[in-house]
């Protein structure tokens, strides 16, 4: 892992809202729109919450989803609940707990379109942009891994350009082969096992995402940043 370091003096866009999901659950949700100071202050307060000495005895784990944050505690009181609420949510304000991360940055080779992203026509259309124009679009940013969930290894990726939001699918697909990349509302991503999914499939990459024979079995971390290589564009279907 590269040098990390805690910033003082960056401010979150929006104020921290901590909620009691159930007696051993409490969690942070951040409004929309999703950002990277916003997921860096989710980074941070799971890093350090567990080290605090006034509620470290009752947490079990911090888990950090897109723009938020779970707390995992020991069976709590209603009383002790609302106090360790309280508390996160008096600590939230100090911008000492935003973390950045100064990750790797990875180039991920894509083949785009034809049987490798069968939505990739179908999507340009709904657009109104050709295939050419989409594919750049898609290939253009320098995206953040915010997080690694849904499967192992899967990145949830902050940059995508708002003109690709897209709906998932009404009907998920039964098998999305490993390797695909997709755009599933706000977000872009890659598969790395196949598996049922909803969201447009817009081409396929070869660089593995997970391998447990490696040190670190995951391929990209929180914190490191990519970009998509388009190594094959094929714009009709094939």
């Amino acid at each position: 892992m590269s040098h990390q370091d805690f910033m003082t003096h960056q401010p979150t866009t929006a104020k921290p809202m901590w909620h009691i999901c159930n007696e051993q659950c409490v969690t942070l949700f951040l409004p929309k729109p999703v950002t990277l100071a916003q997921q860096q202050l989710c980074w941070g307060l799971a890093e350090k919450i567990p080290q605090l000495d006034d509620i470290k005895a009752c947490v079990k784990e911090t888990v950090v989803g897109m723009n938020t944050l779970s707390v995992y505690t020991e069976d709590l009181t209603v009383s002790q609940l609302l106090e360790l609420k309280n508390y996160l949510d008096q600590i939230s304000q100090d911008t000492q707990f935003i973390k950045h991360i100064e990750g790797r940055h990875i180039e991920i080779p894509v083949r785009y379109g034809g049987d490798y992203g069968p939505d990739l026509l179908d999507l340009a259309k709904q657009k109104n942009m050709t295939v050419r124009e989409l594919v750049e679009r898609h290939t253009a940013p320098i995206y953040t891994v915010y997080f690694i969930g849904f499967q192992p290894g899967f990145p949830y990726l902050g940059g995508l350009d708002t003109a690709l939001y897209s709906s998932r699918h009404a009907t998920p697909r039964l098998q999305v082969p490993a390797g695909s990349v997709g755009i599933g509302g706000e977000q872009t991503g890659i598969y790395p096992f196949a598996s049922p999914g909803g969201w447009q499939l817009l081409g396929h990459t070869d660089l593995p995402l997970f391998n447990l024979q490696n040190d670190q079995p995951t391929l990209l971390q929180a914190g490191d940043t990519l970009s998509f290589i388009a190594i094959e564009v094929i714009e009709g279907k094939k």
